[in-house]
């Protein structure tokens, strides 16, 4: 799906303040979206167990590790979780992933069981006991982290206000049917899901693609691309971020080998070559290639054959 032109997108404007709690948390979770999902499980004083998920969640720091998730007071009326209640008298939790192949499973883990009801047996999961904590495992996740918790912040007293749990990972768990060579989780094998608003979920197995980053140099930036392709109307951002992304613009040679390889992919031009509709999109269908290809250097090389200044 292509984007609006930037300025001429229109925009609806919510003071989040004058709204129904409900109606803010449906936007927040239908905008902040997909959200990682923890299955956290807990225990109480007295021993009894509690499992559920929780999609305010996310990683926070690698040293020390921690996890923060949130289990918010529910909106209708403002009570807490079980969960929030057990870490405030056990501070302690086991935090799991969720694969898609107990989604479903997990979804039924969510429902609002009373105090005490054990919802391993409820969901159909496995327990198996952890080693520094109390909280047991669930075996059917690949990933454990089992956690101590350092400190519960509330955020407010009202329905929909979180509480943010800030947990210590002081030990992790990780199956070794969803590692790689490196003994890294690999994202295929994992499968994870994630949370929308609503009743949707995303997959992530079936929705991978990769992104260079540039964690080892600057890219040299869109404002460095040629013109043309960024006022062209048929790139989009996504082409030009991968552009701009480069360590550094070709030099003359490269520029002049990728602009003989053009033309002897295009027999019957000559040089210089023109602006027409047709050079243009054969120029710009390399290109994409090119760059979808991975060859970054030598789409932007092609891309920096210089044309006449042409308006789009």
């Amino acid at each position: 799906m292509s984007l609006p032109t930037p300025g001429d997108r229109p925009f609806r404007e919510w003071d989040l303040k004058g709204k129904a709690t409900a109606s803010v948390q449906q936007i927040l979770q239908n905008s902040v979206a997909p959200r990682p999902i923890a299955l956290v499980s807990t225990v109480n004083a007295m021993g009894e167990v509690n499992l559920s998920p929780f999609s305010f969640f996310n990683v926070f720091s690698a040293d020390p590790p921690v996890l923060i998730f949130s289990p918010a007071r529910r909106v209708r009326d403002g009570r807490t979780k079980h969960t929030l209640d057990n870490v405030l008298e056990v501070p302690e939790a086991v935090i799991h992933a969720v694969p898609y192949g107990m989604v479903e499973q997990i979804s039924l883990a969510s429902a609002d069981y009373a105090a005490g009801v054990n919802e391993f047996s409820k969901a159909g999961l496995t327990a198996i006991p952890s080693r520094l904590v109390r909280p047991p495992r669930v075996a059917e996740s690949p990933v454990h982290f089992e956690c101590k918790v350092l400190e519960v912040k509330p955020l407010g007293l009202n329905g929909g206000a979180g509480n943010l749990v800030i947990c210590e990972v002081l030990l992790a768990h990780l199956a070794e049917d969803v590692l790689d060579a490196e003994g890294l989780p690999e994202p295929r094998a994992m499968d994870l899901v994630a949370r929308l608003g609503g009743d949707w979920y995303s997959r992530s197995a079936e929705n991978l693609f990769e992104v260079p980053k540039p964690n080892r140099h600057c890219g040299v930036g869109v404002d460095a691309l040629p013109a043309w392709l960024r006022s062209h109307p048929g790139v989009d951002g996504n082409l030009l971020g991968r552009l701009g992304n480069a360590s550094e613009i070709p030099n003359a040679e490269a520029i002049q080998a990728a602009q003989h390889r053009f033309l002897n992919e295009n027999p019957g031009w000559t040089w210089p070559i023109g602006s027409s509709d047709s050079v243009v999109e054969s120029l710009l269908a390399s290109i994409r290639t090119l760059a979808h290809q991975g060859q970054i250097q030598e789409a932007l090389a092609l891309a920096c054959i210089p044309l006449p200044e042409t308006k789009f």
